[in-house]
């Protein structure tokens, strides 16, 4: 049995973008605290960079980027005359997304930009706070860090609603003696962040940020572990002739579309294609179902022998997991090298069917 390659890349794409969904997060803070250069240091895409965001309310702009599954708004006039006003807006605003029908446009986390370098935290943070706590989680972020003397505890005490107080610096900065002070901070923002996020909008904040890969690489797990799970039941209601083997293949489709999704890959059905087709060319098969299916097989302990046989649960899950975590393991080490930053398709196909391939020779050897 097989299956039209175009139709099935096509529909698994969609179904990747479903179900990563969105997540929105709320940037609070006054002016000159450093809320874009955070943004664009955490995120994909450096969204702070995209113009004139799309206005939410008097002070406050929603900005987003095609691509990117997150929406930030960010608050202005913090500081202003109006502020009470403002707050009121911001309020109504949590309030009205949290009635929409769709997820993604809820507001799931809020972090609140406090500078390190003035060393107050305002009434009006304070207010803010408060408000933002009694819908969702507020992480309070101090930024520009660079000597602490205690100020986190402070801000911890006037802010006792925040989640957690986060010390960071999204820049490397060199001080007057010429000493160098790297970034710090944004992993453990992240991590924070993740915590708090509903589950249903953690794939999405996994694939929107790009200063954790071991974040991406957990989400991705649990998208292989998945596909492995299912595969096994396939297999264990009733074990797959081989020549109906090609019944496997959607899955690990969608699994890699899963996976791209989740690492945030621009994920085109010519990049997935493309993908698969080095995976079927690396494993030595025809571009058919059946033939990737025994292509695979041989990466399995105890599998080679099972042509005109059957594919039990155990060799089902196994042969996924282990193509889902090849992929995992490519994309990992990519992402890691160009510190966050996407590879290109080409590199991603090449390095995928050298896995496989090097993997397939351990196997013989």
């Amino acid at each position: 049995m097989d299956f039209n390659i175009g139709d099935e890349v096509r529909r698994q794409i969609e179904e990747a973008f479903r179900k990563r969904g969105r997540v929105t997060l709320i940037i609070a803070g006054r002016s000159g605290v450093g809320k874009s250069t955070l943004i664009n240091a955490i995120f994909h895409g450096r969204i702070a960079e995209t113009g004139q965001g799309r206005p939410v309310t008097q002070e406050a702009r929603e900005y987003s980027r095609e691509g990117v599954p997150v929406t930030l708004i960010d608050t202005r006039g913090l500081e202003m005359a109006g502020f009470r006003d403002t707050v009121k807006q911001l309020e109504e605003l949590v309030r009205s997304r949290a009635r929409d029908e769709d997820a993604g446009r809820h507001v799931h986390v809020a972090w609140l930009c406090i500078g390190e370098d003035s060393r107050r935290v305002e009434d009006g943070d304070i207010q803010v706070c408060e408000m933002l706590a009694r819908y969702v989680p507020v992480v309070a972020v101090v930024t520009k860090a660079r000597s602490d003397q205690g100020f986190r505890d402070e801000v911890q005490r006037l802010l006792p609603q925040a989640r957690n107080v986060m010390r960071v610096r999204a820049l490397a900065e060199t001080d007057d003696e010429g000493h160098t002070l790297q970034p710090r901070g944004l992993v453990e923002l992240v991590d924070i962040t993740m915590e708090l996020v509903p589950e249903a909008q953690r794939n999405a904040f996994a694939a929107a940020q790009r200063v954790s890969i071991e974040q991406k690489r957990r989400r991705a797990h649990g998208i292989v572990l998945g596909a492995a799970t299912t595969a096994a039941t396939i297999g264990g209601l009733n074990p797959l002739p081989f020549a109906d083997a090609a019944l496997l293949v959607p899955l690990q489709v969608a699994m890699l579309a899963g996976i791209s999704s989740v690492f945030g890959l621009p994920l085109t059905e010519a990049f997935l294609t493309t993908l698969v087709s080095s995976a079927v060319t690396g494993l030595g098969a025809t571009f058919t179902g059946q033939s990737l299916v025994s292509g695979l097989l041989k990466l399995v302990p105890g599998a080679g022998t099972l042509v005109g046989g059957l594919i039990s649960a155990t060799v089902a899950s196994s042969l996924t997991t282990l193509f889902g975590e090849a992929y995992v393991a490519v994309l990992s080490r990519l992402m890691q090298q160009r510190a966050g930053e996407f590879p290109t398709a080409d590199e991603v196909a090449r390095a995928f069917k050298e896995e496989l391939v090097g993997r397939q020779a351990a196997r013989s050897s």
